[in-house]
């Protein structure tokens, strides 16, 4: 049984995942909100290596990648960045990357020193199962837990293909298209989780276009087990960045909400 599998198992309610770039606005504050994510209750931490062509993502998380690049993050120092929140606190960190920055920085190395940080999983959004032996043997050689994404058009074989290379937690996608905040739940994610639990038991965790405390309700309530929050999270920062202190507070007082809805 995998690192999620345990994790999930013990919790009375679906897991909430909360999704930062790493270094976006600037290494410092990036590190302070994610410690204040964890203070206010996330679970799991979902973090995001900026890169300059983060093709499965919206206008809202671009930004933060363009505002983390310019303030100098690297995969080095995200790396360095992920091993000062696991020393802050333990918590299980997926990370979410794009394969052109893995290949540069040598594949065998940055699963290694990913896992030497006290990284748990990583997504490459950019590769799909068919890819798979580019990255697993080496994640799973280094002890991390490999994730592939499922969509709503994910035909039934390949749900299957995407069940047996999973280890960690298969990444549901709510609806079709890119990251972003949406004003309502996808109708697309119920009859995807409902198909998935008919394939397998891997842990299931929803993402993309969940917005409110009420859309993460109604996925766990449909059966998921984690919940994964990224552009509404990431716009609180894109909102208030002349104002770090109001920032923190949004952020931790909307994983509170979530979590307490989720409870409920």
């Amino acid at each position: 049984m995998g690192h999620y599998q345990d994790l999930l198992n013990n919790l009375n309610r679906a897991a909430l995942i909360p999704f930062f770039v790493i270094g976006d606005p600037n290494e410092n504050l990036s590190l302070e909100l994610v410690k204040a994510a964890i203070d206010a209750g996330a679970d799991v931490l979902e973090l995001g290596i900026p890169f300059s062509d983060p093709v499965a993502d919206g206008p809202t998380i671009q930004k933060a990648d363009i505002r983390a690049m310019e303030a100098g993050m690297t995969p080095a120092k995200a790396i360095d960045f992920i091993k000062k929140v696991t020393d802050y606190k333990p918590v299980p960190i997926g990370l979410l990357v794009y394969y052109n920055l893995i290949y540069q920085y040598g594949v065998e190395k940055f699963f290694v020193d990913f896992k030497a940080a006290g990284g748990t999983s990583v997504l490459v959004a950019d590769l799909t199962v068919d890819d798979a032996d580019e990255i697993a043997p080496a994640a799973t050689a280094a002890g991390l837990e490999t994730v592939f994404m499922v969509t709503p058009n994910t035909a039934e074989d390949r749900i299957e293909k995407i069940a047996a290379q999973t280890t960690g937690f298969i990444y549901t996608v709510s609806l079709m298209g890119i990251t972003g905040a949406r004003t309502g739940l996808s109708d697309q994610v119920k009859p995807l989780i409902a198909r998935l639990k008919a394939h397998t038991d891997k842990p299931i965790c929803v993402g993309f276009g969940i917005s409110t405390p009420e859309h993460a309700a109604e996925v766990a309530d449909a059966g998921a087990d984690g919940v994964i929050i990224g552009s509404r999270i990431v716009k609180m920062i894109e909102d208030n960045l002349d104002d770090p202190k109001e920032m923190k507070t949004q952020i931790a007082g909307f994983i509170q909400e979530v979590i307490k809805t989720l409870e409920q």
